[in-house]
């Protein structure tokens, strides 16, 4: 009993009783400021989902965007929160937490030069997905590579190709990003004429084939706009070349311009409007003259040829004489 008196003796209670208090102090602080991360973190995410709905964005890609950028900040302000919370700790129990900051420091030092590329390409990625550069389903160009986004995440960007070739990009590579199919796309069409043709009465073809096919019942709601003809856009080699432009929702220019080209085919068809194709003349010298010439050379051998025969042969009916020889 007495050991075990000298043994409780030892121990500062007074002290105890305010270390403990102060660790109680710490844990309810880092509850506190949990919660206000999650309450602040659920304005937040209200806030953004009110702009997307605002924009008219589709649910399912906003929700997504921002279901990732909340869950990106919670995850860096929990682990900041509680790498703090136990640095606290450690020093209310007396660990000098010094030398422990120094190492850090230099373990973060070299894990920053060894993984430069990784908080790059981590860094890059949240600015893509905060900024709303493209989203999943988009229709994209990264460094010339074009193709269907789809992952976006914080280190990469997965696209596949019209070949089913799948690409990977970290995100601190991406040095083009041409999105599109991002609000609204549009289906740009150059079609050539020939020069005899009225190019008035070709815009108004194509005019008329734009509004037809607004009016589709299937393919007139993906149209925004009424088609727009800009006009004789430049003069080719065996066309003049009319340019225009077809406004729709993403992702659905392609169907809509194939459709507005087949139209437009059987419209000039109908209207007996030519659709010219590129001409060449394969020439090889003074051994290969012109069709033409060639054949003109050949009837005047032929005539040449029958005038001679005739002529001898009328000179033997003349010197019979001759003939016997």
């Amino acid at each position: 009993m007495d050991l075990l008196n000298e043994y409780l003796g030892i121990f500062d209670w007074k002290l105890l009783a305010q270390t403990s208090f102060r660790l109680l102090f710490i844990v309810v602080a880092a509850w506190f400021f949990r919660s206000l991360l999650d309450k602040l973190l659920g304005r937040l995410k209200n806030r953004l989902d009110e702009r997307a709905q605002a924009a008219h964005e589709p649910r399912t890609e906003y929700t997504k965007r921002v279901d990732t950028l909340i869950l990106l900040v919670r995850q860096g302000g929990i682990v900041v929160l509680w790498l703090v919370v136990g640095l606290v700790i450690l020093k209310e129990v007396g660990v000098e937490i010094a030398p422990i900051l120094a190492s850090a420091g230099i373990v973060g030092l070299a894990v920053g030069f060894g993984g430069q590329n990784l908080v790059r390409d981590v860094i890059s990625g949240f600015f893509i997905i905060l900024e709303d550069q493209i989203r999943v389903g988009d229709v994209a160009i990264i460094n010339g590579t074009g193709g269907l986004v789809e992952e976006i995440n914080f280190r990469t960007i997965i696209l596949r190709d019209l070949g089913g070739v799948v690409h990977i990009f970290p995100n601190g590579a991406v040095t083009s990003l041409s999105n599109l199919t991002k609000e609204w796309s549009a289906y740009v069409f150059e079609i050539g004429v020939a020069y005899k043709e009225n190019t008035d009465a070709v815009v108004t073809v194509l005019a008329e084939v734009g509004r037809e096919l607004k009016q589709d019942p299937v393919l007139g709601p993906m149209i925004l706009e009424e088609p727009e003809i800009f006009g004789v856009d430049k003069l080719g080699n065996s066309a003049v070349v009319i340019k225009g432009r077809i406004k729709t929702v993403p992702i659905q220019q392609w169907a809509v311009g194939r459709e507005f080209l087949r139209r437009v085919k059987q419209a000039f068809d109908a209207r007996g409007i030519e659709i010219p194709f590129p001409h060449q003349t394969v020439y090889f010298g003074e051994a290969s003259k012109p069709f033409a010439v060639h054949l003109l050379e050949r009837k005047k051998r032929e005539e040449n040829s029958g005038e001679v025969s005739s002529s001898e042969s009328g000179d033997t009916r003349r010197d019979p004489a001759w003939a016997t020889t």
